[in-house]
């Protein structure tokens, strides 16, 4: 894990899960784009629980200390990867993440990104697929909407079998620079709001101009309990 923090941003932490990471085409570059931002703690869920052991504690202590936290894995069988599934289970407690005192999670916000093998034409009523992304993100969207999160429409990368690698390295580029607005509380995801994906309207979400950033601090890594592998 990877965690630097800036000036008066809000902290992004991003939830990784990858189970065959090493063999990631589209995955590996998306990562490299966003994962040393100041500001940014990008957490490899499959590269701290290789045994699935979750630290239940250490992972509600992160999501306590950042205000944006991003769900980024590929889009297996429309779903997340098991062990975002167990994540979900263990560490959105009731009375912690939802139910009666469960509101530390209240006014976070939550954004999927997600990669996948199909074309986004096969992604709608008739296509392959049947339903559209938002359709089938549908349970995440509720899962933070329980948790008093607001969802926000998700980063999409279609086709990942067969794109180049030009449209691999503009991907990327657009993926970092919606967690520098995220970050920055610049991005406007609401002009997405009727939209597929975040990215379908990049010129109406992002802003015209960066503003300057703040020299970055030295990177630190949060303590977790030893039996965390």
């Amino acid at each position: 894990m990877n965690a630097t923090s800036s000036g008066n941003v809000e902290r992004v932490l991003i939830l990784f899960a990858h189970p065959a990471f090493e063999r990631s085409r589209v995955n590996r570059h998306l990562a490299a784009a966003v994962r040393d931002l100041p500001g940014v703690t990008f957490h490899d869920l499959y590269q701290a629980y290789p045994d699935f052991d979750i630290d239940v504690g250490f992972e509600q202590m992160l999501l306590d200390t950042h205000g944006r936290v991003v769900l980024h894995h590929p889009f297996f069988w429309y779903s997340t990867p098991a062990l975002v599934k167990q994540w979900e289970d263990l560490v959105l407690e009731h009375g912690w993440a939802y139910g009666t005192g469960g509101d530390a999670l209240h006014g976070k916000t939550l954004l999927s990104v997600i990669t996948t093998g199909g074309p986004e034409s096969s992604y709608c009523a008739q296509g392959r697929n049947r339903f559209g992304i938002r359709q089938l993100l549908a349970p995440l969207e509720q899962t933070a909407f329980l948790c008093g999160m607001e969802y926000l429409p998700p980063f999409v990368v279609h086709g990942t079998h067969l794109i180049a690698q030009d449209a691999i390295d503009g991907h990327a580029n657009d993926y970092r620079q919606v967690i520098e607005a995220l970050r920055d509380g610049t991005l406007e995801w609401w002009e997405a709001c009727d939209a597929s994906h975040l990215n379908e309207r990049l010129e109406a979400v992002l802003p015209s101009a960066a503003p300057a950033q703040a020299s970055a601090p030295s990177a630190h890594e949060p303590t977790r309990s030893a039996h965390v592998r």
